[in-house]
């Protein structure tokens, strides 16, 4: 249980290679236009492939305008054409 306790309090507690990680993640889909990166954000008027200027955080304007139609690129898309 003490296992299970430290690995739960870890979560909470950002490191510095958490944070790495997360940043790499945003970097890395913007890059490819992935989700909400395939869209541009109205309220930091950034273009798709560009992350948001709010440090880790995508608006909620830009989330809307993905939702409303939203993108499959590459193989992603061939995949989600076969499951309908």
């Amino acid at each position: 249980m003490a296992e299970h306790g430290a690995a739960l309090h870890s979560v909470v507690i950002p490191s510095p290679a958490a944070d790495a990680a997360h940043d790499a993640a945003h970097e890395t889909a913007a890059r490819f236009r992935h989700g909400v990166y395939s869209v541009p954000c109205k309220t930091c008027h950034v273009p798709a492939g560009v992350l948001c200027l709010a440090r880790r955080t995508v608006h909620s304007a830009r989330r809307a305008l993905y939702q409303q139609n939203p993108k499959f690129p590459g193989l992603l898309s061939l995949l989600a054409a076969r499951a309908r």
